[in-house]
């Protein structure tokens, strides 16, 4: 546990809550995708990561709400309360679960940087998809703030986005 509480931090909330980058990659602000639903914040604020590894671990200490029976995305409430969806890739539904692993399942507690899902990113990117993932807060109205840490790359574990109540 030493080792995970080191590279995941304590997530302490005296800073607000901290939202951890689910995978390796490059973060960028959620208007910078593609999908107006994403892009619009029809579903929430958040982020993205244009991931740069085919492994999603779960961003917070939380429960899994839900997982989509086709793998490519999942939504997790925090132990705060915040209301975490990732979507990997964008229409990725399409694919019907092809090039996604689950490793997840509806209301499992889950800590920060238990492994979630596993998408083969460069099948998927093959197949015609984006594979650029928004990190959603979908309760955005139940908090003050909604601030992405600085863009560029970040490492799993890394804050990406920090709410205030």
């Amino acid at each position: 546990m030493g080792l995970i509480k080191s590279i995941f931090g304590s997530g302490k909330k005296e800073d607000g809550i901290q939202i951890c980058a689910p995978v390796a990659g490059k973060l960028v602000p959620i208007s910078e995708v593609s999908d107006p639903t994403f892009a619009d914040g029809i579903l929430g604020q958040g982020a993205a990561v244009i991931p740069g590894d085919n492994r999603f671990l779960s961003p917070a200490d939380g429960t899994v709400t839900t997982v989509f029976p086709t793998g490519h995305a999942v939504a997790i409430t925090t132990d705060d309360g915040a209301e975490v969806l990732l979507h990997i890739g964008l229409d990725t539904v399409k694919l019907n679960g092809e090039h996604f692993t689950i490793h997840a399942e509806e209301g499992q507690k889950v800590s920060r940087g238990d492994l979630l899902l596993e998408a083969d990113l460069a099948q998927i990117k093959a197949a015609g998809y984006e594979i650029i993932t928004p990190i959603v807060i979908c309760n955005t109205d139940e908090f003050a703030e909604v601030a992405m840490a600085q863009a560029g790359d970040v490492e799993v574990g890394d804050t990406v986005l920090t709410l205030k109540k």
